[in-house]
């Protein structure tokens, strides 16, 4: 299976990084198609911690390709960094190894001022004030200004120009000041330099790759229960977050996916606001945050934790066709007494299999939970962690009654943070990388 796509289950951060990088063992080009700096994925190799917001993480892997696709909003003074960093520690050594597409947005620091200016009101999302949502605002009204145009100095300066004015209402509306329209040109242009060697046409070139038969993994930014469209509204992202997004943020026909493989974590963590119908506001939620670090990549903010939602992830499942799962983070659970599944949830006196959408209902259930035996923590020195049959029976048994609720099988489970704490049990992509 040479083209899979990769989803977060949840509501982000659900260890996609550590699976990307995984999977781009076996990948030649990793992409991604929506959202911006607003994303955070971190990747541990060989002890060394990598944090990406744009470029997708198979740029730990060297010679791996990573593409921007049409559906991102970059900005470019992240991206800049980011290709300086990485660049400094030895990867992206040729330009070939990252392509950005010229038809994806640019955010703009009034894009990040009005998105904090927003989120600093009563009834705020919880958004991480990158800006994200007010660039595609920009793009839906056709005054947005794309990667290309830092290719063209006088069309940059006509389109910022424009993009300025349409901005600049809502700015007033909360007190912002109008940007500088000189110094945004100016220091647009300095990016341009940098990024210049990487602008290209993204589908054509994942297109051409996939018709040579190249192993090619879409990397999602955000979790499923995110989705503009289909997520947990209002309290989502602002761009496509299902499997499908791949298709028209990379520009590729849905008969090219192989799969989907969608990553959970052995329990739920949500960021900002919204229902979150498990989440635990106790010691054992404490625990949780504390033991498996759940403090945002992009924004350090402390991230709400509770048990595992069933009912939500058969809702993901459906929505993106997810035909495997990857369970991210199982150790974090070593020690506790008991455990405990969300199955369904109560509402009005009826029983739901999957979550409801309305958000004054997802408010209103009640989860109906099933308690588990937990088992001990691992002492040092103990032998690796192999296979499955090598956890203990309480956890074995864990795993077991997910794969039975959810109708899915597990392609593999992470016990830690590193390449080497992963049990395969089926790896997506049949064919090795070669080349």
């Amino acid at each position: 299976m040479p083209v899979v796509v990769v989803v977060g289950a949840q509501w982000g951060d659900e260890g996609k990084g550590k699976v990307v990088d995984l999977l781009t063992e076996h990948a030649h080009i990793v992409a991604r198609w929506g959202g911006g700096a607003n994303a955070g994925h971190t990747i541990v190799v060989e002890g060394k911690k990598y944090v990406t917001h744009l470029i997708p993480s198979g740029v730990v892997r060297p010679g791996t390709a990573c593409v921007l696709g049409e559906g991102m909003v970059i900005d470019p003074k992240t991206l800049v960094e980011e290709i300086e960093t990485f660049r400094g520690q030895g990867l992206l050594a040729r330009d070939c190894d990252l392509i950005v597409s010229g038809r994806a947005h640019l955010t703009f620091p009034h894009h990040r001022e009005l998105d904090r200016l927003r989120e600093c009101r009563p009834g705020a999302i919880g958004t991480t004030q990158r800006g994200i949502g007010p660039t595609y605002e920009s793009k839906a009204s056709r005054t947005g200004v794309r990667v290309e145009d830092l290719l063209r100095p006088e069309r940059l300066r006509r389109n910022i120009e424009r993009n300025i004015a349409y901005v600049s209402a809502a700015l007033a509306k909360f007190g912002g000041a109008v940007p500088d329209l000189e110094a945004l040109v100016k220091e647009y242009l300095g990016y341009a330099e940098v990024i210049r060697p990487f602008v290209g046409d993204a589908s054509r070139f994942l297109h051409e790759q996939i018709r040579q038969g190249k192993n090619v993994l879409f990397e999602g930014a955000h979790g499923v229960l995110l989705d503009l469209d289909h997520g947990t509204y209002p309290f989502v992202t602002s761009s496509s977050t299902t499997a499908g997004g791949a298709c028209s943020g990379c520009g590729i026909g849905p008969t090219a996916i192989d799969t989907v493989v969608g990553i959970v974590k052995a329990y739920a963590t949500r960021v900002g606001n919204g229902p979150f119908p498990t989440e635990l506001l106790d010691k054992t939620g404490e625990r949780l945050r504390d033991v498996g670090r759940e403090f945002g990549s992009t924004t350090g903010r402390p991230r709400r934790c509770g048990w595992l939602d069933i009912p939500a992830l058969r809702l993901t499942i459906r929505l993106s066709g997810i035909e495997s799962l990857a369970l991210t983070k199982l150790d974090v659970l070593d020690g506790l007494p008991e455990i405990k599944l969300c199955v369904a949830y109560r509402l009005q006196g009826k029983v739901l299999d999957e979550m409801p959408l309305d958000p004054d209902d997802l408010t209103a259930v009640e989860p109906v939970y099933e308690s588990l035996p937990g088992w001990p923590v691992r002492s040092p020195g103990s032998a690796p962690v192999a296979k499955v049959e090598d956890l203990p029976a309480a956890a074995q048994a864990y795993l077991a009654r997910i794969a039975e609720l959810l109708g899915v099988s597990l392609s593999f489970i992470s016990w830690g943070p590193a390449r080497s704490e992963t049990i395969w049990v089926n790896n997506p992509f049949r064919e090795a990388r070669a080349g």
